[in-house]
């Protein structure tokens, strides 16, 4: 409940600093309902920016994030803490004009959503572990939906995004160099194989496909 302002000229009493202060699981808590409350605006931005299929991926990550945005809202005040209201509007990282900007910044915001619950994931509570490691898996999920494509770890080979089951491009594209929602980027994958090969079985194989279409959780 808010503090009543003190009236002109009355002596307000000190706070101890311990009560000011929250423990560090509820710091994690309240830092995880952070990136929730801003999760569930852009969610809104995203969803404004894309129809067909990626309209519904938007509305689930949406519903999806004031679910998760709810149960922290209960933690924290179960752990006696105060659960934060949400921002009146949000700055995001980069202008959203295009289907392709939508994308990325749905990426974008499950990548920091999934860092702040690996934060939760450091309490000592057992039960609260497993709701952020859960919503982290979750975060990683769908990610992934967005734009199938893991970055290699340190000292790996890299792994080059190819087009999504989007028809979106990969994040480093431009907005202009991205294809509109519902199409496909031409595939300018060229074939490797050469034919000095005395191996009749490599010459007749053929190359996995690559940039084709992925099914993600909500069938899309």
């Amino acid at each position: 409940m808010p503090e009543t302002p003190a009236a002109a000229g009355t002596p307000v009493a000190a706070t101890p600093s311990a009560a000011a202060s929250p423990s560090p699981a509820v710091a994690a808590l309240a830092r995880a309902l952070s990136a929730e409350h801003a999760a569930v605006y852009a969610y809104g931005v995203v969803g404004g920016r894309v129809t067909g299929a990626l309209r519904s991926r938007a509305t689930a990550g949406f519903d999806a994030h004031r679910s998760r945005r709810d149960q922290l809202r209960t933690l924290i005040a179960q752990a006696g803490g105060t659960p934060a209201e949400p921002g009146p509007v949000y700055r995001l990282p980069f202008e959203v004009r295009t289907a392709a900007d939508a994308v990325r910044l749905a990426v974008l915001v499950e990548e920091r959503l999934i860092t702040a619950y690996l934060d939760v994931a450091a309490t000592p509570d057992p039960a609260v572990r497993r709701i952020a490691a859960l919503a982290a898996q979750e975060s990683a999920t769908r990610a992934y939906s967005w734009q199938p494509a893991v970055t290699a770890l340190p000292g790996m080979p890299g792994q080059s995004a190819g087009a999504t089951s989007t028809g979106v491009t990969s994040t480093g594209a431009t907005a202009d160099d991205a294809s509109p929602a519902g199409t496909t980027p031409a595939d300018d994958t060229t074939d490797d194989t050469t034919d000095d090969t005395t191996d009749d079985t490599t010459s007749a194989a053929t190359a996995p496909p690559q940039g084709g279409a992925t099914t993600g959780p909500d069938g899309q």
